[in-house]
């Protein structure tokens, strides 16, 4: 998910019963944003020192924002290290979805195949989605399955669910599969 260690760290507490956060930088960027239950939180939330940085303080004001259920009209300064060009790809579809909207795997899929002129997969599509080290900021939490099939979410199907209800979602029109 992250390549290279986090040199700092920093947490963000979060409203309505979701998970915490914890921002990970190298000292310039955003490195990794994940919920602190995710599946690598206990290999990374032990790294790097605890510190306030300026890219944390952009991210944290974006964070407020959008949990204050309105859009961030900026993105904080980030690096995704590690991106092959289908993971590049498939994390420039996931940041074109608007807020409040949702995609499918297959969607992306279609979309990438005719610019690629190959088929592609919708399991591809969502080992990429699963690969993403930046939740929220980059928003895998707006793909779900064909017919609203939601399969999984790195940072918990239930922060998945918190999200896309604060965005305005019917969730109980989605079917959850853990």
């Amino acid at each position: 998910m992250i390549d290279r260690k986090p040199l700092y760290r920093y947490p963000y507490h979060t409203p309505n019963g979701m998970d915490d956060l914890v921002m990970l930088s190298d000292g310039d960027a955003l490195t990794g944003l994940l919920f602190e239950g995710s599946p690598n939180a206990h290999k990374l939330l032990p790294l790097g020192k605890e510190v306030e940085l300026p890219v944390f303080d952009d991210t944290r004001r974006w964070l407020d924002i959008y949990f204050g259920g309105r859009e961030p009209n900026f993105t904080p300064r980030y690096r995704i290290d590690g991106m092959t060009s289908f993971r590049k790809a498939v994390t420039e579809c996931m940041c074109d979805i608007p807020y409040g909207s949702l995609t499918t795997y297959g969607t992306i899929a279609t979309a990438l195949a005719k610019t690629m002129g190959h088929p592609i997969a919708a399991q591809a599509v969502g080992g990429a989605v699963g690969w993403n080290p930046l939740c929220i900021i980059v928003p895998c939490h707006r793909v779900v399955g064909a017919g609203g099939l939601m399969t999984g979410y790195g940072g918990g199907m239930h922060n998945k669910i918190a999200l896309l209800k604060m965005e305005g979602h019917q969730v109980d029109n989605l079917r959850v599969v853990e």
